[in-house]
């Protein structure tokens, strides 16, 4: 059946190549605005801190000298509820701009986001703009299987493009920073198993290592927005599956090609009875589970004394300022993953590291000023667009490695040397908002100092941390969130499964870590209330999206299938137009 189809679609398509599809051939962009300077004016969405003015920064003189385009920019904050809100509010009434670009952890879309402005036609597909117009571009999606997979929707088009960020510590997000200094003077080794951390937390909260005759030294703490206590902890009894861009907990996991989740398993049952009978001691601060990034800085930067004696973050700027006078951010090293008492070690994976889109073309961009974009962004996509756009002009955010330079990968060729933040002036580049190719080759290749406790050798410090899980990770339930593209009918649903469940299952584990409720008599419980909110259909879902995915159909893997879908939609549209024009 499926080859008379495509057979019908081309003889169709012939018969009506010949006739002519219609009279006119009209193009719907709008027309395109130019300014006094014969540049074409580009309505831009993109989020601006307060150092931040991206109507005298470098990089947008740069873009709009060379790709002739006057940028008209409608600015949010960095502040990722309030940017997202007004994303959509622009959205909703109409009045949106020709171009997102847009930052991955502010506001950056969703997939589910992506196929309901590509259906409503407000996103522009950008293939054939690529195709015709941007080489790089269509040279790292022909390259990159995950990049192409997570671009490409279900019915073939790409409607926005993520950025594509090989953060290698971001992708083991679960780690714990541990005061080494206290392990030193307390005469301790790094924890290696559960029970070894539990008796370096007991020495911290016990035995004064600030030195001050206090009891006032937080064993471990944490944050709310960063925090990933549970995470680290659970790694020693299960795997616990990373969520997007580093958000905490993930639900889904595999067991061979069944899409499960860990949350209702024996495993992590003890993982949680473990994390509880720490906080029951008084070994994790009850903080951990309410404060605020700047509450847990504050907290870190104590002017009186060194306070935090381990957390579970992604890096430890988060919860203490690099470069402090006493020195006390050079104390915390990362411990590796735990041990537990059956002998598992598992650290969850997050790849890639960013998976929300960012560049999206509106129906109400020119197609002077699509064109402008994509090639922007295409220049973007090469070694002196990502330097300039990232870091700001040569000289002033980079230079060229020098003699004896040696790059964060010392393996590799040192190919830039970023000028330290606190030495850079402000307003120099585009930064996060331009961070689009940014391959392991690239990030791997940067010039580090080799003082893993200078300010300037930090991520030398992250990268030489994330050995110690990479590994660790169980690529055989890794569910590749970004690759399997959620049916366009349910994703409604889904979206309200998932939140209904992410909230349902951090009620129920904070209360059975902080014993509010009883895990040997409330988990089952516990376990019977997730299907009361939808486990079961949110399980099912996801495999029926995933079984697609395996089987290539719902991403249209292959090129003969796209292209034949493509066509046919041109047929059926042709069809309509010859058909309207014969009636009038």
């Amino acid at each position: 059946m499926r080859s008379i189809r495509k057979v019908a679609a081309l003889t169709i398509a012939a018969a009506l190549a010949v006739a002519g599809c219609s009279s006119d051939n009209k193009n719907d962009a709008p027309k395109a605005e130019m300014g006094p300077d014969g540049k074409v004016i580009v309505d831009t969405f993109s989020p601006a801190n307060a150092d931040l003015n991206l109507d005298t920064n470098p990089v947008t003189k740069l873009m709009s000298d060379k790709f002739k385009i006057q940028f008209r920019w409608q600015t949010t904050t960095f502040d990722a509820g309030p940017a997202r809100e007004k994303r959509q509010i622009s959205l909703a009434s109409g009045d949106y701009p020709d171009l997102f670009m847009l930052i991955p952890w502010v506001d950056g879309f969703s997939q589910a986001d992506v196929l309901k402005l590509g259906k409503q036609g407000v996103a522009v597909p950008l293939e054939k703009l690529i195709k015709d117009n941007a080489p790089n571009i269509q040279k790292a999606l022909d390259s990159n299987q995950t990049l192409r997979e997570m671009s490409t929707a279900p019915d073939g088009h790409i409607y926005a493009l993520p950025q594509w960020s090989d953060c290698f510590h971001c992708s083991y997000p679960d780690k714990l920073w541990i005061n080494s200094a206290w392990l030193k003077k307390l005469n301790l080794p790094m924890p290696k198993t559960t029970e070894e951390l539990r008796t370096v937390l007991r020495a911290f909260k016990t035995k004064d290592p600030n030195g001050n005759g206090k009891a006032d030294e937080i064993p471990m703490t944490a944050d709310v927005q960063d925090g990933h206590l549970i995470d680290y902890l659970m790694g020693g009894f299960a795997y616990p599956p990373a969520g997007a861009n580093n958000g905490g907990l993930g639900l889904l996991t595999l067991d061979g090609d069944k899409v499960s989740t860990p949350v209702n398993t024996p495993e992590w049952r003890e993982g949680l009875k473990y994390i509880h009978s720490l906080f029951q001691e008084g070994l994790i601060d009850q903080a951990s589970f309410t404060q605020n990034a700047e509450a847990l800085q504050a907290t870190g930067n104590n002017p009186d004394a060194v306070m935090i004696g381990s957390s579970p973050l992604l890096h430890p700027a988060i919860f203490v300022q690099l470069g402090s006078k006493d020195g006390r951010d050079k104390q915390y090293d990362a411990a590796p993953p735990l041990t537990g008492p059956s002998g598992k070690s598992y650290s969850g994976l997050n790849y890639p590291s960013s998976s929300t889109f960012t560049f999206m073309l509106t129906n109400k961009a020119s197609k002077e000023a699509q064109v402008a974009a994509i090639k922007m962004l295409d220049y973007i996509y090469t070694t002196e667009g990502t330097n300039i756009a990232v870091m700001g002009p040569e000289g002033v955010g980079w230079n060229k490695p020098g003699a004896g330079d040696i790059a964060l990968d010392n393996s590799v060729q040192p190919l830039y040397k970023r000028t330290p933040g606190t030495q850079a002036p402000k307003n120099l580049s585009w930064d996060s908002m331009a961070q689009y190719n940014l391959t392991l080759a690239y990030r791997n290749a940067n010039v580090v100092p080799m003082d893993i406790y200078a300010e300037a050798g930090y991520e030398r410090r992250l990268f030489q941390a994330t050995k110690l899980y990479e590994g660790h990770d169980d690529k055989a339930q890794f569910f590749p969130t970004v690759s399997v593209w959620t049916d366009p009918s349910v994703s409604a649903e889904i979206t309200t499964l998932k939140t209904n469940l992410d909230s349902y299952v951090s009620q129920g584990q904070l209360a059975f870590i902080t014993g509010s409720k009883n895990i040997d008599t409330d988990w089952d419980a516990y376990v019977k209330g997730l299907d009361g909110v939808g486990l079961k259909r949110y399980l099912e879902l996801n495999q029926k999206d995933y079984d697609g995915y395996k089987a290539g159909w719902a991403r249209r893997s292959t090129l003969r299938d796209v292209l034949v879908d493509r066509l046919e939609h041109t047929v059926l549209a042709c069809v309509g137009l010859v058909l309207i024009e014969r009636s009038t």
